[in-house]
């Protein structure tokens, strides 16, 4: 079915380029950081796309594809949040969180027009 192929999505491409920058970036942040804010800003960019998947197989339900599709905006915003801390810890410079800030509120920008738009994705 068609309708499933959310890969093909640019909102879908755009919030796997966001995991893949995330991803690359936190390869340096401090050992110490493993477990915390290396694990969290991994899990919650790649969430954004997990929960975009089970969103797309939903879409026959809209009010369950809203909802999977406010799953994805809640992982981008936390996303945010440790973008900001990343930077607070100064293991990002200044471009590279502006960078990655005007990605994420991309990506929040198109979550935020397929919440109130269901039927044109």
């Amino acid at each position: 079915m068609a309708s499933y192929n959310f890969k093909k999505t640019k909102l879908y491409k755009k919030a796997f380029e966001q995991a893949m920058q995330v991803f690359e970036i936190s390869k340096s942040f401090p050992k110490e950081e493993k477990y915390s804010l290396t694990d969290q800003i991994r899990r919650s960019s790649r969430s954004v796309c997990a929960n975009l998947a089970e969103a797309y197989r939903k879409k026959r339900y809209p009010a369950h594809f809203i909802s999977k599709l406010t799953d994805c905006d809640a992982e981008n915003s936390e996303t945010s949040v440790w973008i900001e801390f990343s930077f607070a810890c100064k293991y990002i410079d200044e471009t590279t969180y502006k960078d990655l800030l005007v990605q994420n509120n991309e990506v929040g920008k198109m979550i935020s027009h397929a919440i109130n738009n269901p039927e044109k994705y």
